[in-house]
């Protein structure tokens, strides 16, 4: 098998990047168009947040997401019935010799954002993160460090 001189590394590589970005904005305006002929992924407003390409770019798995994510397992659904004319449309708005299969996937990447956000909003993160130091006696009444001393 052929070694490809310029990539190095586990991540993806730049065809890789580039053509799962193609398919993305190929899937997202065939999804704003309603280019699919079925009533219950049309009145869905889907975001297409990702799409990553396999290393052979024969498999496509898009991380989708209804806008304000409700009904999220009737719009996959809808998605995963509708796969291959999917995988039709978004061949013929590209230029690749193999159509991809399409996986489809739900992307959880705005409720990791809130989680983060709630981290971020809690007052011990934000004393760390501002670089406040605690008093020693505030610290040893939090984290029970009065073992740990050195009585010499």
């Amino acid at each position: 098998m052929a070694q490809n001189r310029f990539h190095q590394g586990a991540g993806p590589s730049q065809r890789q990047l580039r053509v799962g970005e193609l398919i993305r904005r190929t899937l997202s305006d065939i999804l704003l168009r309603a280019e699919v002929h079925d009533p219950d992924l049309n009145r869905h407003s889907i975001t297409v947040g990702e799409v990553k390409a396999s290393p052979d770019l024969k498999v496509a798995t898009a991380w989708v997401l209804p806008l304000g994510g409700h009904d999220a397992q009737d719009a996959l659904d809808a998605l995963r019935r509708n796969q291959r004319e999917l995988r039709h449309l978004v061949a013929k708005g590209m230029n690749l010799k193999y159509a991809p299969e399409l996986r489809f996937r739900l992307d959880e990447t705005f409720d990791r954002m809130d989680d983060t956000r709630r981290i971020f909003a809690d007052e011990r993160v934000r004393r760390d993160v501002d670089g406040e130091e605690p008093d020693f006696d505030g610290y040893r009444a939090n984290y029970g460090d009065d073992d740990d001393r050195d009585d010499r």
